[in-house]
């Protein structure tokens, strides 16, 4: 074992831990190699900041507390230009802050991880209560035509694997990756496994080779543009101005904005089988199915599995990753079942996209419930059977 993963191994301590989900995305970013931390403390986020302050300093890394969520997401965009894997975290009202930031971030092909806790809105809400009120926020916050990457575990265990995946989505691509979980899983304690250091895959940002001749925004294979980490001897110009390959700014061609806004896009879109996740229960034989995500998932595998033992045959689509949103799965199950039923912890935001990827093929029912509670087993399985009933 190398000494960088003696130090992480002994930093995390024991292989097995009774932990919250915001230890678990700390223990994720260690796990991927995180060496920055920039935040500012906020409900119920600020577990997650806490831990990294904790475990940065013993394995050589830095961490700094922002004076706002502005200033987070500005230090670590800088902080990953100097070629350091980077992670902020924070809440509804921080990641509003984030979102000028989060775009130049984009525009820039920045790599660095955001993790949202999310709570109850608008405005500062339930501070202490789970939601799942940024969903849209997530994809459209920033301005501009962009494409964005988000991720929704829905464990403690989960929480941790999946930060590991958004550091090396954020490393491949060259682009910003949002880790989405709420209140409840944030503060919830569950069973954490921690892999041995020396199995993890951990994917770095292809680096640039030569000075001579360098374009930092020049495409690669893969529509990613080679990496040169300031510091390291090549001219780099970085602006969040529409820019040339060099990286000068080229405002006022629309050739060049097109060129590079539609880059930016489709290296996400066209990479849509590496970044897309989600988990299927009885796909194949359902004729009414639950679609969901986050914690409010956990509720509905047991609902299914209750239904069917009602004589529903019932199934589940379980979304891990949100963004890109995949249309074509949700469409597979829209043409065999009767009927879906989306329930959320909003008045409704992924029920949308859901809506537009089944295009009519079945109907789509929103369940929300808001104020900070989870959805019940039994209102689940009640909404279940009055839409087998509807649909017979």
């Amino acid at each position: 074992m190398s000494s960088a993963s003696q130090r992480i191994r002994q930093a995390l301590g024991d292989a097995v831990q009774f932990v919250q989900g915001d230890d678990a995305c700390a223990y994720g970013a260690i796990l991927a190699g995180c060496t920055f931390f920039a935040g500012y403390p906020i409900t119920p986020a600020t577990e997650v900041a806490e831990r990294m302050a904790e475990l940065l300093p013993l394995i050589g890394g830095c961490y700094i507390q922002m004076e706002d969520e502005i200033a987070s997401m500005g230090a670590i965009i800088g902080a990953s230009w100097t070629g350091a894997k980077t992670m902020t975290s924070t809440s509804g009202p921080g990641f509003s802050l984030m979102q000028e930031n989060l775009g130049y971030a984009i525009m820039s092909e920045t790599p660095c991880v955001v993790v949202n806790v999310q709570r109850s809105g608008p405005s500062t809400g339930q501070p202490t209560m789970g939601a799942y009120g940024d969903m849209m926020q997530a994809r459209w916050g920033t301005h501009g035509d962009h494409e964005i990457i988000m991720l929704c575990p829905a464990s403690v265990q989960e929480a941790m694997e999946l930060t590991i995946v958004a550091f090396n989505l954020a490393e491949q691509l060259r682009t910003p990756v949002l880790l989405f979980i709420d209140g409840e899983l944030g503060h919830m304690r569950e069973r954490l496994v921690i892999p041995d250091v020396e199995t993890i895959e951990r994917y770095e940002r292809v680096r640039a080779t030569s000075p001579a001749g360098y374009r930092p925004f020049a495409p690669g294979p893969n529509l990613v543009p080679p990496f040169a980490p300031f510091g390291a001897g090549f001219r780099t110009y970085v602006t969040g101005l529409t820019h040339n390959e060099q990286g000068l700014p080229r405002a006022s061609s629309a050739a060049i904005h097109d060129q590079l806004v539609r880059r930016l896009a489709a290296k996400i879109t066209d990479h849509s089988e590496l970044i897309t996740r989600y988990e299927a229960f009885y796909p194949d034989d359902c004729d009414i199915a639950i679609v969901a995500y986050g914690i409010t998932a956990r509720t509905c595998r047991d609902v299914v599995e209750e239904a069917r033992r009602r004589g529903i045959k019932a199934g589940l689509l379980r979304l891990i990753s949100i963004w890109p949103f995949p249309d074509a799965v949700v469409a597979q199950w829209a043409a065999r079942v009767r009927a879906l039923l989306v329930p959320e912890m909003n008045l409704g935001q992924i029920v949308h996209p859901i809506r537009e990827a089944v295009a009519g093929r079945c109907p789509v029912v929103l369940h929300s419930r808001i104020g900070g509670e989870l959805h019940s087993p039994a209102e689940l399985l009640s909404a279940l059977e009055e839409l087998q009933w509807q649909q017979a």
